[in-house]
């Protein structure tokens, strides 16, 4: 091979890596699209569209919402996990997507794990364990020793079979070992209207949902589902300040398909971070009661492991299945 030749491949073979570098600088060259699993108005929804409009201006591209709700979150999760692996489709997983659709459902429309790849764990949403003013508690204990003197007379509201809120309160049962009803809804709407109504006497929820109703004092809030105290209602004990180890949270993270070149999920993940860092949305997570985890895509990997070791058991004890 004569030096010419030779020059003239070396030259090639680095313009080659020069224009495969400038690709992959250059994503996204198009909008991506942000597939929220859920209908609009929901706490998915909102943290979606603030992290969306935010990561539109660091990605240079609009991030443009899709929500593609029906069956828990699975209609939308599948539709990620089944686009186009190029970093463009985008899904806002949650606790209920990645960790109890598929231990639930009896039919698995995806795979957690192997059908996505992780981007970033943006935040931790709080629930809230509260009941209507007329029953006689002020604190988890309390509930506790009513519920064990009274077994099987006392019941929850959750926003339906399934969701995280009634596994937090399956959870509980299980930690404090009472008998407690288990009324399911059809969203945290209804649930919260028949918990003010004295209707049924306690309730699991989101904590964003509930807020006004706490600060009102149309509901009395015995303890938050997270390990520590929520900053926007610090008188609130943790629940498991009465149960340690107690600890269920709705989340929010970043999932590409499967596939995505790891420069797209490098280039997502930090205009995920950015977005999180930012004054205006760490202001709006915390009037959300959101803390901002901000992960890895590795983090992200080992936390959705952790979530779904810490239900399976709870699934299991709860003989919860859908179709």
């Amino acid at each position: 091979m004569t030096p010419s030749i030779t020059r003239r491949l070396l030259l090639g073979a680095a313009m080659a890596l020069g224009l495969a570098g400038a690709a992959a600088a250059e994503f996204p060259e198009r909008q991506v699209t942000l597939v929220i699993p859920f209908a609009a108005g929901g706490s998915t929804d909102v943290v979606g569209r603030i992290v969306a409009d935010r990561m539109s201006r660091d990605l240079g591209q609009q991030v443009v919402v899709q929500n593609v709700g029906g069956a828990g979150g699975s209609l939308g999760a599948q539709q990620v996990a089944k686009a186009d692996p190029d970093g463009y489709t985008i899904l806002m997983a949650t606790v209920a997507t990645h960790a109890l659709n598929p231990l639930i459902l009896k039919q698995k429309p995806y795979d957690p794990m192997a059908d996505f790849a992780p981007v970033s764990l943006l935040v931790l949403v709080p629930n809230v364990l509260a009941v209507n003013p007329e029953l006689p508690v002020n604190s988890v204990q309390e509930l506790i020793d009513l519920a064990k003197k009274e077994p099987g007379t006392l019941a929850y509201a959750s926003s339906g079979n399934g969701t995280p809120l009634h596994l937090s309160g399956e959870l509980f049962k299980s930690m404090a070992g009472v008998d407690l009803t288990h009324i399911p809804y059809k969203g945290s709407g209804p649930a919260l209207t028949d918990v003010l109504g004295n209707q049924v006497p306690i309730i699991f929820d989101n904590l964003p949902s509930a807020s006004s109703h706490i600060a009102s004092g149309k509901l009395r809030a015995l303890g938050v589902t997270t390990a520590e105290r929520a900053p926007s209602f610090p008188d609130v004990p943790a629940i498991a300040e009465t149960l340690p180890g107690y600890e269920t949270y709705t989340w929010n993270a970043l999932f590409a398909p499967a596939g995505t070149p790891p420069e797209a999920v490098a280039r997502l993940n930090a205009a995920a971070r950015a977005a999180m860092a930012d004054p205006e949305v760490v202001k709006r997570m915390a009037d959300f009661s959101a803390t901002i985890v901000a992960s890895s895509p590795e983090e992200l990997a080992e936390h959705v492991k952790a979530e779904m070791a810490k239900w399976e058991p709870v699934v299991r004890d709860a003989n919860v299945s859908l179709d």
